[in-house]
């Protein structure tokens, strides 16, 4: 069973900058592609970002030139460095994981990690 494990969420002012990290129990190379969503109380779960296998990005539009996301192989680690933040950006942070092709694919879900930004 994979696990994911979030971390680097907190409290910030806005303008300010946090990044999260996730690091998967497996080697992220084995994913086809590791992203973020974020959610708040009452709202689906959104994309933020994420990465594929080749190395491909995709943000959410309203997110481009403030957020950014990256990985560490090595590390088993994906970032997610988020700047300029707003207080719309308060939410919980989801890492997620896609294996696998067709019937066989899988998603995998962290914890979470909470994002505050203050006005």
């Amino acid at each position: 069973q994979v696990q994911l494990v979030e971390s680097g969420g907190g409290l910030v002012q806005a303008g300010g900058s946090l990044r999260l990290s996730c690091t998967a129990s497996a080697s992220i190379l084995s994913f086809n592609a590791m992203g973020w969503y974020r959610q708040t109380p009452g709202k689906e779960r959104e994309l933020v970002a994420t990465i594929t296998l080749g190395g491909n990005t995709n943000y959410a539009d309203s997110l481009k030139g403030r957020f950014s996301i990256s990985r560490d192989s090595a590390k088993r680690t994906v970032y997610l460095q988020m700047n300029s933040l707003k207080p719309e950006d308060t939410a919980v942070y989801y890492c997620n994981a896609e294996r696998g092709v067709f019937v066989s694919r899988t998603y995998y879900w962290g914890q979470g990690t909470q994002v505050t930004v203050s006005s």
